[in-house]
């Protein structure tokens, strides 16, 4: 069954805080939703990225539950 996963990069408590872009996807199972969180993680964290202040990227479900994140403390 396809639902939809939120995606969500979030600022460091330095730079404020809060969700900086949202990726909406739409997959069959959450382990594909995840691989995407990984590569938005790893994009956002290359030096020559606009978005350096990125310190987390997590994974909500259609009902806004999270159920993966990666941060940069992990």
């Amino acid at each position: 069954m396809v639902e939809v996963y939120r995606i969500e990069s979030v600022a460091s408590e330095e730079a404020g805080g809060g969700v900086i872009r949202r990726i909406l996807v739409r997959t069959d199972s959450v382990e594909k939703a995840k691989e995407r969180a990984l590569k938005v993680f790893s994009l956002a964290r290359r030096p020559q990225s606009r978005d350096l202040d990125v310190e987390a990227v997590r994974v909500l479900d259609g009902a806004g539950y999270e159920v993966f994140s990666i941060s940069t403390r992990d």
